[in-house]
C-alpha cells in the first residue's frame, strides 16, 4: 500500500486555498486546513480546519503542534497600506509556518512546497503598479526581478532559503486577476461584479465598465481558481514541477469590450463602456451606497450574507480594470513541462457565478 499523501493548505479559506483544499480531498490526501477564520460551509468538505493568527507566531505554532504535513500549499496574503509593510507581514506569514514546524521537529516531513503569488511579479507592487519598469506582454518566467521592492520577491526569498536548509523542493505559482468561489476574499472579481451587477439592478442603472479605456481595449486573461489549484498539485507530484515559477492563466485571452457585453446581458442590464476618469467601483459604491441596498436586498432575497464587504472588494477590481498597461502572461513553460490545463474564460466566469447562486450569495 502507498504511504498516504499528507498536505497543509494556508488560506485553507480563500479564492485559491478553498480550490485546492477541495481537489486535494478528493483525490484521497488527509488535509489540514490553517486560516484565520472558519466560516460555516465555506471550509471544503474532509478538510480538517485549523485557526490561527497567521501574523501571531505562537498562533500558528499553537495549530499547528500536532500537524505533520507532506506538502504545504501556500496560498494566504494580507495587504497593508505600504510595500514595506506588505513584505513585512507577508514573509512573515512563510517564516512564522516553518518556525512552527520547527519547534516540533515537523519540518524535516516535508518534501514540497508550493506559493500562489501573481502578475505583479512583472509589474511591480501596489504602490508603482504598472507605472514603473515592467516586463513586455507576454510575461515570461524567465523576466528578471524588478528593480524595486515587492513582497512577492520577499516571500520567494523566505521560500528558497527555507527549501535550502530543510530540504525540500518548491514551486511558485504566477496567478492573473481570478475567478473563484470564496466568501470574505480580497481578491475576487466574479464575486465583486456579480454584486455590482445585482446593485445596477436594484437601482435600475446600467452596468459600467469601471475600469481604464486601457483596459476595455487591451488583450488580457484571467486566471481560474480550480485551475491553480490543479497547477499546483501537479507541480508537488511531478519532478518537472521541482524548484520552478510558472505562470499559471486559463490559456485564452480576451478584452473587456467583447467581454464586458456578455457580462450585462446575463445579469439582463444595459451596459456602458469606460468613463474618462474612470466610474470606479469604490467611488460608486459610495455614492449609492451599497452597504445598506446589499442588506435590504439580503434580507428581501433570504441571502445567506448580509455584508456586501463580505463578497465584493471593490478597490481589488478597480486596480485590476483600471491598469493604463497591457497584461497577459505566457505559459508555454509549464505546458512543456507537461502541465496541459486550461479553462474558457467566459465559461469560468459564469459557472463561478452559479456557484453563488446556488449558496444563496446572490439573488438567482
Amino acid at each position: 500500500m502507498s504511504e498516504p499523501r499528507v498536505a497543509l493548505v494556508v488560506g485553507a479559506t480563500g479564492i485559491a486555498g478553498v480550490s485546492v483544499s477541495r481537489q486535494l480531498v478528493k483525490a484521497g490526501w488527509k488535509v489540514w486546513g490553517l486560516s484565520r477564520r472558519s466560516r460555516p460551509g465555506l471550509v471544503p468538505s474532509g478538510v480538517e480546519s485549523l485557526q490561527a493568527d497567521l501574523l501571531d507566531a505562537s498562533s500558528v505554532a499553537k495549530a499547528l503542534q500536532n500537524v505533520n504535513p507532506h506538502h504545504i500549499f501556500i496560498t494566504a496574503w494580507v495587504k497593508r497600506d505600504t510595500e514595506a509593510e506588505n513584505i513585512e507581514t507577508n514573509s512573515s506569514i512563510l517564516r512564522y509556518l516553518f518556525a512552527a514546524l520547527d519547534r516540533r521537529g515537523s519540518a524535516t516531513s516535508i518534501r514540497h512546497v508550493a506559493l500562489v503569488t501573481g502578475l505583479k511579479h512583472y509589474l511591480g507592487p501596489f504602490e508603482a503598479y504598472g507605472k514603473g519598469p515592467k516586463a513586455d506582454t507576454p510575461f515570461h518566467e524567465t523576466e528578471p526581478r524588478l528593480p524595486v521592492p515587492n513582497f512577492y520577491y520577499a516571500q520567494e526569498d523566505v521560500l528558497f532559503a527555507e527549501a535550502n536548509r530543510i530540504g525540500f523542493t518548491w514551486s511558485v505559482h504566477r496567478a492573473h486577476s481570478m475567478f473563484g468561489f470564496a466568501v470574505g476574499n480580497a481578491m475576487n472579481m466574479v464575486s465583486t461584479l456579480s454584486v455590482y451587477a445585482t446593485l445596477c439592478k436594484e437601482m435600475k442603472k446600467p452596468f459600467v465598465f469601471p475600469g481604464s479605456v486601457d483596459q476595455w481595449n487591451c488583450a488580457t486573461d484571467i486566471t481560474d481558481a480550480d485551475l491553480v489549484g490543479e497547477q499546483m498539485i501537479w507541480a508537488a507530484t511531478n519532478k518537472a514541477g521541482a524548484n520552478e515559477a510558472f505562470n499559471v492563466v486559463n490559456g485564452d485571452l480576451i478584452r473587456w469590450r467583447w467581454f464586458w457585453p456578455q457580462i450585462a446581458k446575463y445579469f439582463s442590464l444595459e451596459w456602458e463602456g469606460p468613463t474618462n476618469p474612470p466610474q470606479t467601483l469604490q467611488n460608486t459604491m459610495r455614492e449609492w451606497p451599497a452597504a445598506e441596498l446589499w442588506q435590504r436586498i439580503a434580507t428581501r432575497e433570504k441571502l445567506a450574507e448580509a455584508d456586501v464587504n463580505e463578497l465584493a472588494s471593490w478597490w481589488h477590481s478597480d486596480a485590476d480594470l483600471g491598469r493604463n498597461v497591457e497584461c497577459f502572461a505566457d505559459i508555454t513553460k509549464s505546458r512543456e513541462a507537461g502541465f496541459f490545463n486550461f479553462r474558457s474564460t467566459p465559461k469560468s466566469f459564469f459557472e463561478k457565478v452559479e456557484q453563488y447562486r446556488s449558496a444563496s450569495l446572490i439573488p438567482n
